[in-house]
């Protein structure tokens, strides 16, 4: 239960040097890599889901419900990344205020989502691939894009045993390139990336302004059927949790505060804005999709934005949209491996894993080796395994962390209520509470193999943490050390 003191977090944030990384993202790049994160294709896809299942037109009433729900926790993230200007996130904050096996805990966690989230959004970004360059006749060979595990039917109904799924090794190899030349050079891309697929957005919804029916709002929030979250306000309740998942994102923003300029001003500014412009762009997303279709069109459809299209005569837009979800799920590979190697820089230096993952790189200082074990280990599951074996991209972990944080807050506010905050979170403990109460609902609606392969993963953690971290770790060898003197 070991903790460091924020002092020295904010000694180490002042650092500089060589074997630092470096300061170069604003407050504009890391509006940029939240919304990256953020937008993905579940905006494409989850907005349909929520309206013909649970809400109808009224899913913009969720997307602000859900919204508010994130604000509590990246409120509290705001506070704790401006007075603890380190990379790390979660984990970092864990360890000021909870304590070293905690700080592991989360850390490990987040470590697995960014894991499955990178190699479960390459697969993804795979098959989308393929449906897009299918349009314009050109075709990958079937084995080369599927696990070893998995069957394909081709067109004269022959089966086939896929070899690697190769666009998605590709992918992760390309953005891991990327990254390694330094945040700067993947802040720039992603920007590129965030304002293509902002403009695809905003594109859909100026053009499909003109073909909304008003006749379609009506019933704006269809009645109850008998059945709690099928429509009606229960609908709504429902309907947020759906779409919760399409805002988680924001949290990756504070694992690069160690290379941000004055963080103390921008984090706050990224964490935030980020999540404000985001919400804006769903609910107007929201709106105008279902004002061209009548909500009851979107049931069992896979792809309910096409069905949306299919009201106007811009059938290319379809095309458009396809490609804002390759250039979506392009900057979500960018920023989990982003995040993941931040967390595992931190683990590092702090001593819990070995040292090369936190070895600079002499020309770039970022943390190269990191990324090239991690790539390895991600392009493999990816190339290798199937999506239904590597997992839905849930969000447990990054759900566990959003409690740790809000618990950080209470903590600190008791116990050291006159340390320096450049951003305070607003009416404390109010604030904070709602936010592990939303956050702990969310777990416990997720289904229940979430729950074993997260246990299952923190096991393996303890393992790791009791056999190499616990007995390597710099604050636990220094507090040894100190009791040893005395």
């Amino acid at each position: 239960m070991i903790r460091k003191s924020i002092a020295s977090l904010q000694q180490e944030a002042a650092q500089s040097g060589s074997n630092t990384l470096k300061r170069s993202l604003g407050g504009v790049n890391l509006i940029a890599i939240g919304i990256g994160v953020i937008i993905g294709a579940g905006l494409f896809s989850l907005t349909g889901i929520a309206a013909a299942n649970n809400t109808g037109p009224a899913v913009i009433l969720s997307f602000i419900l859900a919204a508010v729900g994130c604000a509590f926790s990246a409120l509290c993230y705001a506070e704790m990344a401006s007075m603890v200007p380190v990379a790390g996130s979660a984990y970092t904050y864990a360890y000021a205020t909870l304590g070293e096996l905690w700080a592991w805990i989360i850390g490990w966690d987040l470590v697995l989502e960014y894991s499955v989230g990178a190699a479960t959004v390459a697969i993804s970004w795979s098959r989308y691939l393929v449906k897009f360059l299918g349009t314009y006749n050109i075709h990958i060979p079937p084995q080369l894009v599927a696990s070893p595990f998995e069957k394909i039917e081709l067109a004269d109904h022959s089966i086939v045993h896929g070899f690697i799924n190769l666009p998605a090794v590709l992918i992760i190899v390309a953005i891991t390139s990327i990254i390694i030349r330094g945040t700067k050079s993947s802040a720039l891309f992603n920007a590129i990336v965030v304002a293509l697929k902002v403009g695809v957005v905003l594109v859909f919804i100026a053009l499909g302004w003109k073909y909304i029916h008003p006749e379609n709002y009506h019933p704006f929030i269809p009645a109850n059927t008998g059945e709690f979250g099928s429509f009606g306000w229960s609908g709504i309740l429902r309907g947020a949790g759906v779409v919760f998942f399409v805002f988680i994102g924001f949290d990756i923003v504070a694992t690069m505060a160690q290379e941000t300029r004055n963080p103390k001003k921008n984090m706050p500014i990224g964490i935030l804005g980020s999540l404000i412009i985001c919400t804006i762009l769903f609910v107007l997303f929201g709106y105008v999709m279902t004002g061209m279709a009548h909500y009851t069109e979107f049931k069992d459809n896979p792809a309910p934005v096409a069905v949306a299209i299919a009201h106007t005569p811009y059938k290319g837009l379809f095309l458009a949209v396809i490609g804002a979800i390759l250039v979506g799920y392009t900057s979500v590979i960018l920023v989990d491996l982003l995040g993941q190697s931040r967390v595992f820089y931190s683990m590092s230096k702090d001593g819990l894993l070995p040292s090369v993952f936190a070895e600079l790189h002499k020309r770039f200082a970022t943390p190269w080796k990191s990324n090239i074990v991690l790539c390895i280990f991600i392009s493999l599951f990816a190339g290798l395994v199937p999506i239904s074996v590597v997992g839905e991209m849930c969000s447990i972990g990054t759900l566990l962390a959003f409690v740790m944080v809000c618990i950080g807050i209470l903590i600190l506010r008791k116990k050291q209520p006159d340390l320096p905050r450049p951003f305070k979170t607003p009416f404390v403990p109010v604030v904070p509470i709602l936010g592990i109460i939303t956050c702990l609902v969310m777990m416990f609606s997720l289904p229940l193999d979430t729950w074993i392969r997260l246990l299952v993963w923190l096991l393996l953690g303890f393992l790791v943490y009791f056999g190499y971290g616990k007995r390597n770790s710099k604050l636990g060898g220094y507090g040894n050390a100190q009791k040893n003197e005395q």
